[in-house]
């Protein structure tokens, strides 16, 4: 049997290559393709840059994924790719086995490097040049089609790294010849110029997900207004506030209480066309303002998650009395405490959701044990459920036996996730083990003579004896 530590044939192919640059990249033409990603992969992490160079231009694949490896290289080997790049864009003659479309170098979590290189985006198809772009595009550059670089953007801080300096810089000189797509972009504490010079250069129709935070709140000029009107494909919104618990009351300063307080912006033509999936977590400035933000949609939402925010009664009321939120996929109220609100209008949009709904999250929201009842009914419509969380509520054992039988006719559900009954707490809250050890297999056995659950979970408060 042959040790799995020792080299293969090709990895040692490979490593003779390298030893002899010059005549490594005189093969390329001739050789095999499985030998590309590998030979590429070693010219990276040894940052052999003539290799690279010559590499990325006789990439015989319609996609190089490279983000992965940019954790191991190196300025040097970057300058090296898109140099490659510019031979490409600006030449009528090129390798005759290049075939390379997309450079892809987003931070993507890949198991296997050598199979994703190989891969073909699907997701971002060939769009011909605007007129603007085509006026702009250097008489030299023979390409049909730009060349798409897709790369994730979190500006955060005063200053960009210099590898996203170096990438903005090539871009903005090859506009035209070169799409820029950034599909995941976050904007947390970057300098209103510095968001300012990057959305210029990026492909609008390429954002999908836009994450941010305080820092629209805080004065947003009127041409971030109008960036978001363009974005045309953006399907994900994460919004994300300021944590109330760290800066409350007087203690807070000035400027983060007005962050805090301030309501939603008012951008009169915004219109998020193909938003999808709308996430709001720890935005303390909603309460009161959820049918503002929510009247700018103008497709029905897959994904609602409001989580840890302050919603009021008028917020509840205007869920079910959304058109767009009558198709919902996903909805996480997690942290929102309704114990002091009226659940009747969430009874009404699981009713209204009954057909589409499949992961239902309503995890801290300190609901009553009048209020969880209420909304079993409407629950016990949501045939399509494959997940629901309780976490940290007050239920009783026979609430939960009674949420069992509400659940009856749910065989879609994979994962659920119940609180311990209050009956194992004592009077102070502490958990009493003895009583969760016995009570919680009582009710999986009165949960398996209804149906047949897949993965259940039920948890308590921390023991203060062994804390688990």
């Amino acid at each position: 049997m042959s040790d799995p530590a020792q080299p293969t044939l090709l990895q040692e192919a490979v490593q003779r290559l390298l030893k002899n640059e010059a005549l490594a990249i005189c093969a390329l033409d001739d050789l095999p393709v499985e030998f590309f990603p590998p030979l590429f992969k070693e010219a990276v992490t040894g940052r052999q840059t003539n290799m690279v160079r010559a590499m990325v231009a006789a990439w015989p694949f319609h996609c190089l994924s490279m983000g992965t490896l940019m954790d191991t290289s190196h300025m040097e080997t970057l300058k090296a790719v898109l140099q490659a790049l510019d031979f490409l864009v600006t030449h009528k003659v090129r390798p005759s086995r290049w075939k390379l479309q997309v450079l892809d170098l987003q931070r993507v979590h890949q198991d296997s490097w050598d199979g994703q290189a190989r891969a073909i985006d699907v997701s971002f198809t060939p769009q011909a040049p605007s007129q603007e772009e085509t006026r702009e595009q250097d008489p030299k550059c023979v390409v049909k089609w730009p060349l798409r670089v897709l790369v994730d953007f979190d500006l955060c801080g005063e200053c960009l790294k210099e590898a996203d300096k170096c990438l903005l810089k090539w871009a903005r000189l090859r506009k035209g010849s070169v799409q820029l797509c950034c599909r995941e972009l976050k904007i947390t504490a970057s300098h209103v110029y510095t968001v300012r010079e990057v959305l210029k250069i990026l492909g609008r129709d390429c954002v999908q997900e836009l994450e941010l935070n305080s820092w629209w709140q805080q004065g947003s000029p009127d041409w971030f207004a109008h960036y978001l009107e363009q974005l045309g494909n953006l399907c994900t919104l994460p919004l994300l506030g300021i944590f109330k618990k760290v800066f409350s009351g007087d203690f807070a300063p000035p400027d983060m209480k007005k962050c805090v307080t301030k309501t939603i912006p008012q951008f009169p033509h915004l219109h998020l066309n193909c938003v999808q999936n709308l996430y709001m977590n720890d935005i303390y400035s909603l309460k009161g303002n959820l049918k503002t933000l929510l009247r700018y949609l103008e497709t029905p939402l897959e994904t609602l998650s409001i989580t840890h925010s302050q919603l009021s009664n008028t917020d509840l009321d205007h869920l079910p009395l959304s058109v767009n939120l009558h198709q919902l996929i996903h909805l996480n109220l997690s942290g929102v405490v309704l114990s002091h609100l009226s659940t009747g209008p969430l009874h009404v949009l699981l009713e209204q959701v009954a057909s589409t709904l499949k992961t239902l999250e309503l995890e801290g929201c300190r609901m009553k044990i009048s209020q969880l009842s209420a909304l079993l009914p409407a629950l016990s419509q949501c045939t399509q459920l494959t997940k629901i969380n309780f976490y940290d509520n007050v239920i009783s054992m026979a609430v939960l036996q009674d949420l069992f039988h509400h659940t009856a006719n749910l065989s879609q559900l994979t994962l659920e996730l119940y609180p311990a009954p209050w009956e194992c707490y004592d009077g102070m809250g502490h958990v009493l083990e003895d009583r969760f050890a016995r009570l919680c297999p009582e009710l999986m056995d009165i949960l398996r003579t209804i149906r047949l659950p897949k993965s259940v979970c039920f948890a308590a408060g921390a023991c203060f004896v062994c804390y688990d």
